[in-house]
């Protein structure tokens, strides 16, 4: 019996009326706002939808969605006791402290403003970074998210992004493919460009409206380079690329044009000379 009393006081002293109705406050709160805030995303996401860039529309999105969860946290701490003036002024020591202390990423923030502002590529391009290829996936105010050839995840905070050279190969719809290859010293050149010129123009995947680039560039040790250019769609280049490769070798092979490949003659003068054989 006195077991069960002593239960009940505690009961009694945990479970008051003004508790339980903090409870049902913070309850109505998440039952109201969690779905305010997955409209709140809705709402953005149309009224931001084709009217601005792909990243600034991202941008835009998921700041008005941080910025309601940090009003329902606000809220729900405000139920708690504590007084948003005094919030205020806790994250404002406590941001000085972080501001001292994260420079970085401060200038990855201002970095990523001008990425957005300047627009070097947009979600969806092929863009390289250093020795990084891949499709841009994210655009944030901290980093770039890059999906790369073989599946991996690259994250390159902006301020690298802004420092460092970044080639986009999908900025333009079309491009101009180029294969530098090398013909052997004894072949005809004007016979060779011709053969490429053939398969250039009827390589279906090619504009018609550009003139192929068929350019002898250099006498090399091996053998004479030539750079062999094609115009192409953009989405069709790693295609067209592997299809002009192999019927290059094709034609070459049936043309009976040598491609060359590096050797070395030694001559050491007299002693190289062959044996002399007498007969007896």
């Amino acid at each position: 019996m006195l077991t069960l009393i002593n239960l009940t006081g505690l009961t009694n002293q945990f479970v008051t009326p003004e508790r339980i109705t903090l409870v049902i406050r913070i309850v109505l709160i998440l039952i109201i706002g969690i779905p305010l805030l997955r409209v709140l995303k809705k709402v953005m996401a149309k009224l931001t939808h084709e009217k601005l860039s792909a990243q600034a529309e991202q941008l835009i999105q998921r700041s008005v969605y941080y910025f309601g969860v940090l009003i329902l946290i606000v809220s729900i701490l405000n139920e708690f006791g504590f007084k948003l003036s005094a919030l205020l002024g806790a994250a404002g020591v406590l941001g000085i402290a972080i501001g001292f202390a994260s420079q970085t990423s401060v200038s990855n923030i201002i970095s990523g403003i001008f990425l957005i502002s300047e627009k070097p590529f947009t979600i969806g391009d092929i863009v390289e970074s250093g020795s990084t290829i891949g499709i841009v996936t994210s655009i944030d105010l901290l980093s770039i998210k890059l999906i790369t050839f073989d599946n991996k995840f690259v994250r390159i905070p902006n301020e690298t992004m802004i420092k460092t050279e970044v080639t986009n190969y999908t900025k333009f719809p079309t491009r101009r493919l180029e294969i530098m290859l090398s013909v052997a010293y004894k072949e005809d050149l004007e016979r060779v460009s011709a053969v490429l010129y053939d398969i250039a123009i009827n390589e279906e995947l090619s504009l018609k409206d550009q003139e192929p680039v068929i350019q002898v560039r250099e006498f090399a040790d091996s053998g004479i380079n030539i750079l062999f250019g094609i115009w192409t769609k953009t989405d069709d280049f790693i295609v067209i690329k592997n299809k002009l490769m192999i019927k290059i070798k094709q034609r070459f092979d049936a043309e009976g044009i040598e491609i060359p490949f590096p050797h070395l003659s030694l001559y050491a003068g007299e002693a190289s000379k062959p044996l002399t054989i007498k007969q007896i």
